[in-house]
């Protein structure tokens, strides 16, 4: 299964989602993102050791009902830029709807175009049964598996403090009618300097899945800010010809002040 294309969604999304396993797995509650916040990322693409930007991606907030209870809207949409197009063309919208106290995913669409490409993809999740029931038919599924883009927001309330450089976490994925049993390796902090300004970060690596354009193994890394919104600053990984790098360029509505960037 080709769990890693090339959509720019897709290289922000599988890269930015460490998440605990164990007793706390269910336990997180939202204290880094608030509806209202807008996160806007460019995707640039090497060739022959020069990078120029391909496309964009923004992920937007906000706050509705589904079945009677509030949940968070998120909403990922992602494109090539107009000249890009007649290399490769992207349009994807990923879409997920999380309760507002548990995090914990209810609804998830996926609707892709890339290079012609084109998949959809519904999924409903249901807490009760720990069923996932999609275009295909009723998953089984373990207690609080996330979507891909779910996990990317319940992840920004992990404490990062109480690791340490090295440990692995674990978590479980469900897309494309299945289960993945995934991992992230911690690396520490550092400051690393992106499009946008220099950031204290935290590092780290996710185990990735060999697909169309990523190879697998732990290649990709990943910084995101470290303060209180969690946000991913900057993403790179080779490709099967050459090499990917996001930064995030702009944002609006963060729920706390960005203390990490340390210069423009």
């Amino acid at each position: 299964m080709k769990l890693y294309r090339t959509g720019l969604l897709a290289i922000l999304i599988m890269a930015s989602f460490p998440l605990e396993a164990g007793n706390g797995f269910c336990n997180l509650r939202n204290s880094s993102f608030a509806a209202g916040e807008q996160i806007t990322f460019k995707v640039f693409y090497t060739v022959v050791g020069a990078y120029f930007g391909a496309g964009e991606a923004t992920f937007n907030t906000t706050l509705e009902r589904l079945n009677n209870k509030p949940v968070y809207h998120i909403v990922g949409d992602g494109k090539t830029y107009s000249f890009y197009d007649k290399f490769f063309k992207v349009r994807d919208k990923y879409e997920t709807y999380v309760d507002t106290a548990t995090l914990q995913p209810y609804r998830f669409i996926r609707n892709i175009d890339e290079g012609g490409y084109k998949k959809y993809e519904h999924v409903t999740f249901n807490k009760t049964t720990n069923t996932a029931v999609t275009n295909n038919g009723v998953f089984k599924t373990p207690e609080c598996v996330q979507d891909v883009l779910s996990a990317i927001f319940y992840a920004r309330n992990i404490d990062f403090n109480s690791l340490k450089p090295n440990d692995k976490i674990t978590f479980s994925l469900f897309l494309d009618n299945e289960v993945y049993e995934m991992y992230i390796r911690y690396l520490g902090k550092e400051t690393v300097k992106t499009k946008y300004g220099k950031f204290r970060a935290i590092k780290f690596k996710p185990l990735l899945i060999k697909g169309t354009i990523f190879e697998g193994g732990e290649k990709m890394t990943v910084w995101v800010s470290d303060d209180a919104n969690r946000i991913p600053v900057r993403i790179e990984s080779p490709i099967s010809v050459g090499s990917v790098k996001v930064d995030m360029i702009s944002y609006r509505n963060l729920r706390h002040k960005l203390s990490s960037l340390v210069s423009l």
